[in-house]
């Protein structure tokens, strides 16, 4: 393709993405649905995401300025307005959110946790939000008011446990859970603003504690931080700008974030091309191995190979688990950090026809080994998810024209993270 190709087909699938945040969404609350199954709950960390893609969408002339504050607004008074309490029922509990809330009510469904991690992502869509509207007009005053109160308002200490580590969650009377982020994982973001916090930030020793958990490992003879799932090489870098700043960790081994989701993408490539466990169609085109829907619980015998197939799960290369399920929108959000492989891939999924009679793009996963029905039709996930369509916005305009990136750098507090974390160098420096 050429450049004027590529761009064009990757505004395409921007716009196509884009039209979820449009469409899945309670425009007196700026609720954001989860996925697309009916009376499914929100999701905040959608919301987060939504939050970052209206200005996009402004910028790309796919909504009105007006439209984009009016939606960003309802979001933000609806969060402000919220029952903040230990009520089984509330909204959230010292500034944090549940993981789903009622697409009308804004309550806690589904016996969700207090998320930390979601709560992250929600507040990174706040600030961006602030950044992004910095007119002096009452309504974008007000954006930026809330969203500056609504960060302030989270006591990330109170997160804080066991070896100084943040913990995943908390529900009401059962208490903090039992899993806390350590290892390398999407919680870069969620340390970055609990360190940046004007009110109640964590210490230094808390991002130390969750990087001395780190895994170095060499795979087809690329050496890099290990995370099997691909989301997680991009989840926190669709807010961070993190090319060419670095902390201890990476300092001590010549490389940064960005370099090391490069590297992280050319892995799973790698994995489809050796295809380990013999699964149709993985190749150089064909690759993206994520947290994704798939088309199990379910065992089946396929050629004379016992395959077992999962729902929605971690799944990851090159160590598993791996049922021949892949995840095209991921292979998407990968395309700042290694455009030449991700392109032409994006243009061969494409050529599956995985988005016809589709309204938001690429369906969120599909199987290369499991069919069903009596014309043995490929599973394809019947759904759209929020936190899919959002990184590939989102990711696609880091990409393009840096916009995104460009707002967050701004941002004193997430400035103040990134260097209270240990990070210099490169535009952090300047």
């Amino acid at each position: 393709m050429t450049s004027g190709d590529s761009q064009a087909l990757l505004h395409k699938l921007q716009k196509d993405s884009f039209d979820y945040f449009i469409n899945e969404v309670n425009p007196l609350n700026g609720l954001i649905r989860d996925k697309t199954a009916d009376d499914w709950p929100a999701s905040i960390a959608a919301v987060g995401m939504a939050l970052t893609v209206y200005p996009i969408g402004v910028e790309r002339g796919c909504m009105a300025r007006e439209d984009a504050i009016a939606r960003t607004l309802a979001t933000l008074r609806f969060f402000a307005a919220s029952e903040q309490s230990d009520a089984p029922t509330a909204t959230g509990y010292k500034g944090f959110y549940y993981h789903f809330l009622d697409m009308n009510s804004g309550q806690r469904v589904m016996d969700c946790e207090l998320s930390s991690i979601d709560t992250a992502l929600l507040i990174a869509g706040m600030l961006t939000a602030a950044g992004y509207f910095c007119a002096d007009t009452p309504e974008e005053a007000e954006i930026r008011e809330l969203a500056d109160m609504l960060y302030r308002r989270v006591d990330w200490q109170w997160m804080r446990g066991r070896k100084r580590l943040m913990c995943h969650g908390w529900k009401p009377g059962k208490g903090f859970l039992r899993w806390y982020w350590e290892g390398y994982d999407e919680a870069l973001i969620l340390y970055v603003l609990a360190l940046g916090s004007p009110t109640f930030p964590v210490e230094r020793d808390s991002y130390d504690a969750w990087a001395s958990t780190y895994e170095w490992k060499s795979v087809y003879g690329i050496d890099y931080l290990y995370a099997g799932p691909l989301f997680i090489h991009q989840m926190s870098h669709i807010w961070l700008d993190l090319r060419g700043i670095r902390d201890d960790f990476m300092r001590a081994h010549d490389l940064d974030y960005f370099e090391n989701s490069r590297r992280a993408t050319h892995v799973q490539q790698r994995y489809a091309i050796e295809n380990p466990l013999g699964f149709p169609e993985y190749g150089e085109l064909c690759w993206g191995i994520t947290a994704s829907d798939g088309p199990g619980p379910a065992t089946r015998k396929i050629e004379g190979v016992q395959r077992k197939f999962y729902d929605y799960v971690g799944r990851g290369a090159p160590y598993g688990p791996d049922d021949g399920t892949l995840a095209p929108w991921a292979v998407a959000a990968s395309l700042p950090f290694a455009p030449e492989i991700v392109l032409p891939s994006i243009e061969h999924y494409q050529g599956l026809h995985l988005c016809e009679q589709n309204q938001y793009g690429f369906k969120a996963s599909f199987s290369t080994v499991f069919h069903h029905g009596r014309g043995g039709r490929r599973w394809v996930s019947p759904y759209h998810f929020g936190i899919n369509e959002g990184p590939t916005v989102i990711m696609v305009e880091n990409h393009l024209h840096d916009f995104p990136w460009r707002l967050t750098r701004q941002n004193t507090a997430l400035q103040n993270g990134l260097r209270r974390a240990g990070f210099a160098g490169g535009w952090l420096d300047t």
